[in-house]
């Protein structure tokens, strides 16, 4: 399993970043160099800078993660009998929700301005948090609703992209994720810690507390990147439709063989991901015999390996043997992982392909890197925001698939009787496969891994796609090449940052790490 997107999450994801140029009656700044494009608001402490993100994601993602092992046991409490179906729908509803919203959140932030919809996004993202101990049902029905604001990420990254210029950004990027990915790999620990020592009920009002404390800093502390927007005569900008549209860049997917390549890749191997990372801790818990704090340590060890593998292996493998072989050698990782995980019988054969599922997390910043480094700079949002837009449709289908096999498979109900089995005559950890949905994603990813050979090692996607280049812009709108000087929204470009689990994903060079998989776990909770 690979620490990307608690979507999810995670979103992870993580996934459906949508930028929207400046709509040509706004004034333009043409005289401005690009670091004088957003000046200081006056509201906030001083002027906007990568600081006040890192702050905001650690806050919220830091209160989720406290909830790890308390909403897995009120999970199993409120549904004893479909545990694992039920966590699937309601994680994906909320995928499938936070696909369909995100152009449009995204969209609405280009015209208003990013605090507002950062103090929305948050606010409604950490809404069911308090309602854990209050009623259960109502907290995985809102959960699963809150889908429709659950894209922080989304805000986040066009905030660092209005801030900075286009070479600082992959750096600025991966530090947003990689705070991200910190706050889960502490968390959830912390929140096993005292939910052991002091009751749930503690867990549950510190992380409430954690949640306002990020709002009113937002209110407070978080300063406009987008004050020149914010003008009465903005407010009354005409929002486009079809640039909210979470289907446009799927539509663009065959007009180019290269991206139609990658992106059948990418679903096939980000679906069963999506799915893992949906119900793998839930699956370590109840299935495996996990006790709360082993889960917290697992995610700890398995973000600290998916963080090195994605800095440093990663860094060495897009040296060595280059950006296609790399996303192959990622692809082994994941079947080798997903058959360990769906065969394993045992604790330690989890420790074990966790460690693999660490290396396996290279996958999707190699896939970044492919298009960042092959298509023309007009051309990042057309080739990432198809990524973006496959993995925001599988952090939907994903959870409902692996929660519909589990239960097609009866495994709570085997699992069981294997039990009663082993303590009253011999072991029989043969009549059963433990993780029947793992090794339907080792298949998937396999079909991906051989999609993936036929994907030329050095692509001309701005040659090949010169009629997006030459007629859309990456949402699908035509424009005309701007001037020298003149201001123009920043492509925001998608860091894949994905979810609770592949805790690091991002471009090359740069680095962006991180997208979730503690988003998973984020997009669970």
């Amino acid at each position: 399993m690979k620490f990307s997107s608690f979507s999810s999450q995670v979103t992870r994801n993580d996934r459906s970043r949508h930028v929207i140029k400046r709509p040509a009656h706004w004034p333009a700044a043409q005289n401005k160099p690009e670091s004088a494009v957003v000046s200081t608001h006056k509201t906030g402490f001083g002027s906007p800078s990568v600081y006040h993100a890192v702050i905001v994601i650690f806050l919220e993602f830091f209160a989720w993660g406290l909830l790890t092992a308390p909403t897995l046991g009120a999970l199993h409490e409120t549904f004893p009998k479909h545990t694992f179906l039920m966590n699937g729908l309601v994680q994906g509803v909320k995928g499938l929700l936070s696909f369909l919203s995100a152009p449009l959140i995204g969209a609405l932030s280009d015209v208003w301005g990013r605090k507002s919809f950062l103090l929305l996004t948050v606010f409604f993202t950490c809404a069911p948090i308090p309602l854990l101990k209050i009623s259960p049902w109502w907290y995985f029905a809102v959960i699963s609703v809150s889908g429709v604001f659950a894209v922080t990420f989304s805000v986040i990254f066009a905030y660092v992209a209005d801030i900075t210029q286009e070479h600082e950004r992959s750096m600025a990027y991966g530090m947003v994720s990689a705070t991200f990915a910190a706050s889960l790999v502490i968390s959830p620990a912390i929140g096993a810690y005292l939910s052991q020592v002091y009751g749930d009920s503690l867990v549950v009002v510190l992380a409430s507390a954690i949640a306002m404390l990020d709002i009113c800093f937002i209110l407070v502390a978080v300063p406009e990147s987008l004050p020149e927007k914010m003008r009465p005569a903005s407010w009354g900008a005409p929002i486009s439709w079809e640039q909210a549209d979470p289907f446009a860049s799927l539509r663009k997917v065959g007009q180019d063989s290269t991206v139609l390549l990658i992106c059948i890749t990418v679903f096939l191997s980000y679906l069963p991901e999506a799915g893992q990372y949906s119900s793998f801790f839930l699956y370590l818990q109840q299935i495996m015999g996990f006790s709360p704090e082993s889960v917290a340590a697992f995610i700890a060890v398995l973000g600290l390996l998916s963080i090195v593998a994605q800095t440093v292996v990663l860094s060495l493998l897009m040296r060595s043997i280059g950006n296609k072989n790399t996303i192959l050698l990622g692809l082994g990782f994941q079947i080798l992982q997903l058959a360990w995980y769906g065969f394993g019988s045992e604790p330690w054969m989890m420790w074990a392909a966790g460690a693999v599922a660490a290396m396996s997390s290279i996958t999707f910043p190699a896939v970044s890197a492919l298009i960042s480094r092959t298509a023309d700079p007009d051309q990042q949002g057309v080739g990432q925001g198809m990524v973006t837009g496959i993995r925001g449709l599988c952090n939907g289908l994903g959870p409902a698939l692996y929660g519909f096999i589990f239960y097609i498979f009866h495994v709570e109900f085997l699992t069981f009787v294997l039990i009663l089995c082993l303590r009253h005559v011999f072991h029989l950890q043969s009549a059963i496969i433990p993780g029947p949905p793992f090794l339907f994603g080792a298949c998937s990813v396999l079909l991906a891994l051989l999609v993936a050979l036929f994907i030329p090692e050095h692509p001309h996607m701005g040659a090949r796609a010169g009629s997006w280049k030459k007629h859309t812009s990456p949402h699908g709108h035509s424009h005309s090449p701007h001037p020298p000087g003149e201001a123009k929204e920043p492509l925001l470009q998608d860091t894949n940052v994905s979810s609770l689990p592949q805790f690091t994903q991002g471009h090359y060079p740069g680095q962006q790490c991180f997208r979730t998989q503690l988003c998973s776990l984020i997009r669970r909770a």
